[in-house]
């Protein structure tokens, strides 16, 4: 399987119609009807994205919001530099865009910047919302998508493709796997996500070392304390 990076390009003017991406998700829909997943990705439907959710339902349920939010662009095209539902989005384009359409959160725009971003969540304690990373191209944090619950992520996977789920149970994924965060939103929904200071950062800066005084130095200052 090959993915592509979610590295930043300038947005793109894009005027094209939402149509064909809501008839995709639709069908995505459809075919998942007899699953569990897909009942509750159709009672996402009707959800506003114009509104933060976490002024409606509070910094507590942050994360959450932000996997409803991004549940309704499935179907919407894989576009490298992407971070619209008119024009596509790439993974980090998909987190970001959701992120402040349901948090208010401005977040980087490069998946490695936003692995910096939130708390650490170990994998055993990942919640619906919290951003999970991989390494894809060879480096670490190349590519992030948005935990859903059992094991599922919601993520843009790569040229040619459209947003879709994925297990993360599978081999390629869990292979992959580099770590979570979980964004946090301040009371006053803040402009971006508390960050977890980095180990040793705000450590005291060390101390320069100081030359012992010459016998020159010692003899003057004596020679100065008898005057």
């Amino acid at each position: 399987m090959a993915l592509a990076g979610c590295a930043h390009q300038p947005r793109k003017t894009a005027d094209a119609s939402l149509t064909s991406n809501h008839l995709l998700r639709d069908s995505y829909l459809l075919s998942t009807q007899a699953d569990p997943l897909g009942a509750w990705l159709d009672n996402k439907r009707s959800l506003a994205i114009d509104t933060p959710e976490a002024e409606l339902y509070g910094t507590s349920q942050a994360p959450r919001t932000l996997a409803a939010t991004a549940m309704k662009f499935l179907g919407v095209k894989y576009r490298y530099g992407g971070d619209a539902p008119g024009e596509g989005f790439d993974c980090s384009g998909l987190v970001a865009y959701a992120a402040e359409k349901s948090l208010g959160l401005k977040l980087p725009r490069r998946a490695r910047e936003q692995a910096q971003q939130g708390v650490s969540v170990d994998r055993d304690e990942l919640r619906r919302g919290d951003l999970v990373f991989f390494n894809t191209l060879g480096h670490r944090y190349s590519h992030v998508g948005i935990y859903l619950g059992d094991h599922k992520f919601l993520h843009a996977p790569r040229t040619g493709a459209s947003i879709r789920v994925d297990s993360m149970d599978m081999a390629y994924w869990r292979k992959r796997y580099n770590g979570a965060r979980r964004l946090q939103v301040q009371a006053d929904a803040g402009q971006s996500a508390a960050v977890e200071p980095a180990a040793g950062k705000h450590a005291a800066p060390k101390r320069m070392a100081t030359k012992p005084a010459t016998a020159r130095h010692t003899s003057t200052r004596r020679a100065a304390a008898k005057r």
